[in-house]
């Protein structure tokens, strides 16, 4: 049986973050083919193209992970209507120097939790902009905009009984789509 890697890209640095907490239990809807790691974003440097030459041993480890895995899924907070920076920056850094992304070609997915009522929509349609150009094939079928309210998650912090159906249904997608294009 192949086995598939999963690079999980968390907008988010916050610890007790919803975005996090939504990665983890997403992993546990995956068969046992497919494995989730989480690539750590908060000690990246702020991009800067005169680094290109000599990119810093945080930046080369992400770029490894990347290269390494099958997948990729994107989990976002929403700041602003946007993407959060630190997000970008990883996005920028992975993409450089031009003519040499790790992102090319790797099939995606992207997916946000929020408190708010339409989640982390237009965050989400920024990064798929993102990733567009950075010729990363993207799930767009089904869209999920997630809202975090009563029985979201359950007292364990796993996802409630509703959501575990719902998010299983998108799993189920996302595995047949990086199976078509990985």
């Amino acid at each position: 049986m192949h086995q598939y890697r999963i690079a999980v890209v968390v907008g988010s640095l916050r610890k007790e973050s919803l975005n996090r907490k939504l990665a983890y239990a997403l992993a546990k809807l995956a068969p046992s083919a497919f494995t989730f790691s989480m690539v750590e974003i908060d000690d990246l440097p702020l991009y800067n193209q005169d680094d290109d030459a000599n990119q810093s041993a945080s930046v080369k480890r992400m770029k490894n992970e990347v290269l390494m895995a099958h997948g990729l899924l994107f989990i976002t907070a929403e700041y602003n209507r946007s993407i959060p920076g630190v997000l970008k920056n990883a996005l920028d850094h992975g993409s450089r120097p031009y003519g040499q992304s790790v992102w090319n070609g790797k099939p995606a997915a992207v997916m946000g939790v929020s408190i708010g009522a339409i989640g982390t929509s237009l965050a989400q349609q920024h990064l798929r902009n993102v990733l567009s150009y950075l010729n990363m094939p993207t799930l767009c079928q089904p869209e999920i905009f997630l809202q975090a309210k009563d029985g979201f998650f359950n007292e364990t912090g796993e996802l409630g009984d509703s959501s575990r159906v719902f998010l299983q249904n998108w799993m189920d997608q996302y595995i047949a789509w990086v199976k078509k294009h990985s």
